[in-house]
């Protein structure tokens, strides 16, 4: 899974699940884009990867404003004049049954989550199409295909993102552009280790490879879309879960 040359933007990649994709894309070779909300959060995962001698540069963006998205991309291509991959990973959670979820919790995870990819999809899919060459990964979630208590918002995004997924691959794969999305399942991040102990005890009795996934079992699906491995690939959604939506 060879990307030594290749120029690979991930979004929300400061830290969690975006911090783990752009380590393995810069691993096989890849120069990556750390971009996020805050450059106070990006910088120190942009030193940490110069650390281990991987090719990164750290850039701020709030994927929510199309000009700020379009700002990052100008950036981008003035920098290394192409786009190879883009990986759509910047994603919130504002958890609320639907009878108590505030109109503010719905807009904001449907503006982060679905519009955020919606955003970065339109200005990157122009240069890969004049390209006639790229690789994009749409973050989704098991949520998206399943539903989940409490999380009317972020499943519905997930769901969106996912047609969105297929939709832009059916669009832009005579441009020679794949698209494709993850759907992580119970990953080890912050917000999951913040759950009660009884809860994700319940989670992995459902899960049939009985353990939680790391961030690194994502981004070693993302790597593999992205490279020449994955040609004929596209429109599809792998769902990194150890089989909970089975």
């Amino acid at each position: 899974m060879e990307l030594k040359d290749k120029i690979a933007i991930i979004t929300g990649s400061a830290r969690g699940i975006g911090k783990a994709i752009a380590h393995k894309l810069a691993q096989n070779g890849a120069t990556v884009v750390i971009c996020d909300l805050k450059m106070d959060d990006v910088q120190p995962t942009v030193d940490e990867f110069k650390s281990e001698g991987l090719n990164a540069i750290g850039l701020e963006v709030n994927v929510t404003d199309m000009k700020s998205v379009e700002a990052l991309i100008d950036e981008v291509m003035s920098k290394f004049g192409k786009i190879d991959i883009l990986v759509n990973n910047a994603g919130i959670t504002r958890d609320a049954l639907i009878v108590r979820m505030d109109e503010a919790d719905w807009d904001s995870v449907i503006s982060v989550n679905l519009k955020g990819t919606f955003n970065c999809t339109k200005c990157v899919a122009k240069i890969m199409m004049k390209q006639r060459s790229g690789k994009i990964v749409n973050i989704a979630s098991i949520m998206g295909i399943i539903g989940n208590v409490g999380q009317a918002n972020y499943s519905a995004s997930k769901a969106g993102v996912i047609a969105l997924t297929k939709t832009t691959a059916k669009e832009l794969g005579r441009r020679g552009i794949n698209v494709n999305a993850i759907a992580p399942g119970f990953i080890a991040t912050k917000m999951t280790e913040a759950l009660p102990e009884a809860q994700k005890e319940k989670i992995i009795e459902a899960i049939p490879l009985g353990c939680v996934g790391y961030p690194e079992d994502v981004a070693n699906a993302v790597a593999f879309l992205v490279s020449d491995s994955a040609r004929y690939i596209t429109g599809h959604v792998i769902q990194v879960d150890g089989g909970l939506a089975m």
